[in-house]
């Protein structure tokens, strides 16, 4: 049983909901019309944001465990890897207009200081 959703998105393009548990760690993707699941896979631990990417059809997860998911959304919903961050480094701001999605690192995080993590998807 999944608990205490956090975060959550809607793709208007493909009418879908896309939210994250953390107890387990799992994205779940609904069919906004029906409620139907349309998938459920795990992801990173600890998240705090996720976004689609309607270009690349995929999905990101940015989670204080260190990572950001990267899960495709077609032909089926599956995680293609984890791209590494920091630990503590979970909020997170996707612009497709520039194609980049930044990520918060606290200061303090293993020492370092405060900073924005930019990153761009690979075709």
């Amino acid at each position: 049983m999944h608990a205490f959703n956090f975060p959550l998105s809607f793709d208007k393009a493909a009418s879908v909901l896309a939210l994250v548990y953390p107890l387990p760690s799992r994205l779940t993707v609904l069919d906004a019309a029906s409620g139907r699941v349309r998938a459920d896979i795990a992801t990173c631990g600890d998240a705090d944001d996720l976004f689609f990417d309607d270009k690349s059809r995929r999905i990101y997860v940015s989670c204080g465990s260190g990572a950001i998911d990267v899960v495709q959304t077609q032909p089926t919903y599956a995680s293609v890897g984890l791209v590494a961050t920091r630990a503590g480094a979970r909020t997170s701001l996707f612009v497709p207009e520039i194609d980049r999605l930044f990520v918060a690192v606290r200061a303090g995080s293993l020492g370092g200081d405060a900073a924005i993590l930019v990153y761009r998807p690979q075709p």
